[in-house]
């Protein structure tokens, strides 16, 4: 049977390309700082981001904890999304570990955070609050429906941010299809950031592994954290070779995952009793949820749509969440929507 997995694209897994190069790769002991091929990784994407440094660490999760560590104290506090992934889904790593307060701003429809809410939420010199230092974004925007900010935003929230001594982190977990959504250089996205993380391990299709980038001060601060938090590995150039390989060969193709994720929600949107998210799919992802008319719950559903070798997403009572990436092909789309339909008419 072909399985058709859009549950998420960290299921993605390396080409046989990206194998071959992570067999040939040259490596060396990185905690030491003498593995070439992860010097190298870190010299490509902070050049792509337009950053002084990089570092290569195990997961997004370990990326952002180090960036939010290096950029705070115990006690300081972060101003972020209600539905930031960093706040949902991190294990609550920056209080358990760090010590540091999160203050929880509603996400608008588009992900961002509204300027007057920023504002509002920045602490006054009391010693009965805590010290507000940071301010996290996500770009693109989990769930929020895979929505992306355009660089005016982004620029406007650092400005805002410098004017009261913060420092602006931000989630780019899958920064490159926010770039291309956007039609600008991915250095673009991230300019006026002071650091800034992505996943090698989603849509470019490398087996583990995210990129830290800032200043080269912020860095070396970053890469004590990373240890501090078991993420020094050895001879991990194995790894390093296959996002090099992703960053050279898979960023320009995710329009097609766009293109894919079109034309699955254009399908399922055609079918009753199915209710698309307003404006999906702006980039790789599809979110939808069941009419009440119908008895399924969203886990029966998709476990009917396992029987079919569909696999998705399921989110909620009745809600899915559906993406597409590199091993999804236009055969998968079809037969997505086919089955969707079958089941429910």
């Amino acid at each position: 049977m072909n399985i058709v997995d859009l549950r998420s694209d960290t299921v993605t897994q390396p080409t046989p390309e990206m194998r071959e190069a992570m067999s040939m790769a040259v490596v060396g002991d990185d905690v030491y700082g003498e593995d070439p091929t992860v010097n190298r990784l870190q010299e490509i994407a902070a050049n792509m981001l337009g950053k002084e440094a990089g570092l290569f660490v195990p997961s997004g999760t370990m990326g952002n904890l180090s960036a939010m560590l290096a950029h705070c104290q115990r006690g300081d506090e972060v101003i972020l999304g209600n539905k930031a992934h960093t706040f949902l889904y991190e294990a609550g790593g920056i209080s358990a570990l760090g010590g540091v307060h999160s203050c929880q701003l509603p996400n608008q429809k588009d992900g961002s955070l509204d300027l007057n809410d920023v504002k509002s939420a920045i602490r006054s010199d009391d010693p009965h609050q805590p010290v507000t230092r940071l301010i996290a974004l996500e770009n693109t925007h989990n769930r929020c429906g895979g929505t992306f900010q355009v660089p005016a935003y982004t620029r406007e929230i650092c400005e805002f941010a410098y004017q009261h001594g913060l420092s602006v982190h931000l989630d780019g977990a899958r920064i490159f299809n926010a770039a291309i959504a956007c039609g600008v250089p991915v250095k673009d996205m991230v300019a006026y950031v002071d650091s800034v993380t992505f996943c090698l391990s989603k849509g470019l299709c490398a087996p583990v592994g995210s990129i830290l980038c800032g200043t080269r001060e912020f860095i070396h601060k970053a890469r004590r954290i990373r240890k501090q938090l078991g993420g020094g590995m050895r001879q991990t150039g194995i790894l390093a070779a296959a996002g090099i390989f992703a960053l050279e060969h898979m960023v320009d193709r995710l329009i097609l995952d766009h293109t894919h994720a079109k034309k699955l929600a254009e399908g399922l949107g055609r079918i009753p009793n199915l209710i698309l998210d307003e404006g999906t799919a702006t980039t790789n992802m599809v979110f939808l949820c069941i009419n009440d008319q119908v008895n399924y719950s969203a886990n029966q559903l998709s476990a009917l749509l396992e029987k079919k070798g569909i696999r998705v997403g399921v989110v909620g009572e009745k809600r899915f969440r559906l993406v597409t990436h590199y091993w999804i092909t236009d055969y998968d789309i079809d037969q997505t929507i086919n089955e969707f339909g079958n089941i429910l008419n």
